[in-house]
């Protein structure tokens, strides 16, 4: 191969490697999602890059759970209008089981733990579905309160170990997105510290983060971008940096 051709094919790697770092790995395109005939989600757009963690910000009733639940494509709200995209996949088309194959899960706010199931039998559930997710050795590793209590019922932990299964048991699953819906609220500090290291060691790994938060200052010291809804549109997309520098802003959309 000439030297010429040997530039030129390495000027096409380094496009593609660029092109692969900054293009959007999750976007949504004009959202727009009703619960009966109330419009909760308003026409919302914005792109994550692989790896990255967005806090989806808002006053209560701003629509960043319905965002979430849209995006997982649960049955409510019904998305009327706009598309989802998931590493090139349509996921305005699928069901919310067809979604959770495609790597999207959803740690909704009340955690969903299995009654009647110890640790490790939640975690084991959820590998039951096809795909490559964490090991249980993985998991036990990242989380060793978990190891320590594997076989306890998962009901009766406390409200930080329950967050810290909910996420393992997405974790078990084939992720590509994680979508976090109040995962602080109620937890100590150090609870909190250790959800926020969790999701800092996943990011090299290429697993995308949205998460929905009432701490906000607590969500945008972890998150790379920001996004804030307001009466269910989006009233600022950046860097989540910019938020917290931007006092008028916060106060203005977050009343802190």
């Amino acid at each position: 191969m000439s030297s010429v051709a040997m530039q030129s094919e390495t000027a096409i790697g380094n496009n593609a490697a660029e092109l692969e770092t900054t293009r959007p790995f999750f976007s949504v395109r004009d959202m727009h999602a009703y619960y009966g005939e109330s419009y909760i989600v308003q026409g919302v757009s914005l792109d994550v890059r692989k790896g990255e963690i967005l806090a989806l910000l808002g006053r209560n009733g701003a629509g960043k759970t319905s965002t979430l639940r849209t995006v997982a494509r649960t049955d409510n709200p019904q998305m009327r209008r706009g598309e989802i995209w998931l590493d090139g996949m349509p996921i305005h088309q699928m069901s919310s089981f067809q979604a959770a194959r495609a790597g999207i899960q959803l740690v909704p706010e009340d955690r969903r733990i299995i009654q009647g199931l110890t640790v490790e039998e939640n975690i084991s559930l959820a590998k039951v579905a096809p795909g490559n997710g964490w090991s249980l050795e993985q998991i036990y590793e990242s989380f060793p309160r978990l190891a320590e209590r594997r076989t306890q019922e998962g009901v009766t932990l406390s409200g930080g170990e329950q967050q810290m299964l909910a996420i393992a048991r997405a974790l078990a699953r084939d992720l590509k997105l994680l979508l976090l819906d109040e995962p602080y609220e109620g937890l100590a500090p150090v609870i909190v510290q250790e959800i926020e290291r969790i999701l800092h060691s996943i990011k090299p790994m290429g697993i995308t983060t949205v998460i929905v938060e009432q701490n906000a200052v607590a969500a945008l010291k972890l998150a790379d971008r920001a996004v804030i809804l307001d009466t269910g549109e989006v009233a600022f997309a950046g860097s989540a940096k910019e938020v917290l520098e931007n006092a008028d802003l916060r106060h203005e959309y977050l009343a802190i």
